[in-house]
């Protein structure tokens, strides 16, 4: 059997030799060319570009040698196979080395062994090809992925962008409270989120939200977040609602909103508000881990509180919470990506180390990936923020 029809070119200036081969070739199916000389063959190969040669190596005007080489140059992957007389094997090991695939010795008494030497070339052709066409392709297929992970990050560039000019400053005071914030996203964009600003002449309103997931899906709920408390800002100056004066109430309508946009995604939130004159702080908790916790005259503790996340139940329920800041003040906020990295290997000392840093002013928002350890370039699990509100002196 022939492979796949193959075509065969087939060079040798005994016309005896060369038409038996050639009628045996065709009986077995392939399709066959013929030259008598090299230079011949060369002209030949040209014009019809055979899958493979078949060459005697002692031949006048252009022997096989010569042959080879003119060949090699125009297609290196073409199978060449030498057929020469016992009395020429140097000849056959120089056509060797220049690439020839394989040898046969005049004269071929059983031309079975001609077809099964053609077949075999051709098969690792068809393989080579195979594997061109494939590396061509997984190439083509590469350059593909290249432009849309390049477009990937242009618009995680872009979100990025508006990601970060929705935040505050990362540095700011408001009413005497000095507000910072770090966050250390664990990809390009954050499902980390915080705000901070005046709600009225003797009101802060403050939280940090941990959208549920990663990446670009959990980074568009803090849009939708940075909308929600924007519209209610809104609705108080208008005075059609007052709900933003209630931690409360705010963490219900971002439930009710979440839920009802069916979205699949859920947040965890610590919201409060401060009565600057007072230094009184209200607040509301949606499924926050771990608590914030509080240093002032009265000791270094974590605040009470519980609920559940926004945006997983229609009925869940918020409560508001009270306590005395004090005239110094120190609240670290944190979302639980910081539980994550801590190296303790139990919740109650990760919870007693926080307590601990806080207690000896160790847990700052700007020096956050060298408190950790983080700068050796390793990816974090979660989104890591710090939020510190501070009143001191």
């Amino acid at each position: 059997m022939s492979e796949a029809n193959g075509q065969v070119l087939v060079i040798d200036d005994d016309a005896i030799v060369r038409d038996s081969i050639v009628a045996y070739l065709e009986d077995s199916g392939f399709n066959v060319y013929e030259a008598d000389n090299g230079a011949t063959g060369i002209d030949l190969f040209k014009e019809v570009r055979p899958d493979i040669v078949l060459c005697d190596l002692r031949m006048p005007k252009m022997d096989g040698l010569s042959t080879l080489r003119k060949i090699n140059e125009i297609s290196p992957v073409t199978p060449f196979i030498v057929v020469s007389g016992a009395g020429v094997m140097a000849d056959v090991v120089e056509a060797l080395r220049l690439g020839a695939c394989d040898y046969l010795i005049k004269p071929i008494l059983d031309l079975e062994v001609l077809e099964h030497s053609i077949n075999r070339n051709l098969r690792q052709l068809r393989l080579l090809e195979q594997n061109q066409s494939y590396r061509e392709e997984l190439e083509d297929k590469n350059r593909e992925l290249e432009l849309r992970l390049d477009e990937l990050r242009q618009d995680q560039q872009a979100g990025r962008e508006v990601q970060r000019r929705m935040l505050p400053e990362n540095q700011a005071h408001i009413g005497g409270i000095e507000f910072q914030y770090n966050i250390i996203p664990s990809l390009y964009l954050s499902g980390d989120f915080v705000d901070y600003f005046l709600i009225s002449n003797e009101k802060v309103l403050f939280y940090i939200a941990d959208v549920s997931g990663h990446g670009a899906s959990s980074a568009f709920i803090t849009v939708l977040l940075k909308n929600m408390t924007n519209r209610l800002r809104r609705n108080l100056k208008r005075q059609s609602s007052d709900d933003i004066l209630y931690p409360e109430r705010v963490l219900s309508r971002i439930n009710k909103e979440l839920v009802d946009a069916r979205l699949g995604k859920h947040v965890s939130m610590f919201l409060g508000i401060i009565d600057l004159p007072s230094s009184v702080l209200s607040y509301s908790v949606g499924g926050q881990f771990p608590m914030p916790i509080l240093k002032n005259g009265a000791g270094t503790r974590y605040l009470e509180g519980r609920s559940q996340p926004a945006g997983l139940f229609t009925g869940a329920e918020y409560t508001c919470h009270q306590i005395e800041l004090g005239q110094e003040f120190e609240l670290i906020v944190l979302s639980d990506g910081i539980i994550e990295v801590l190296p303790q290997p139990r919740l109650a000392d990760k919870e007693a180390c926080l307590l601990d840093m806080v207690n000896n002013r160790q847990l700052k928002a700007a020096p956050l990936k060298d408190l950790l350890a983080l700068n050796d370039g390793r990816e974090v699990p979660d989104d890591i923020t710090l939020l510190t509100l501070s009143r001191i002196g």
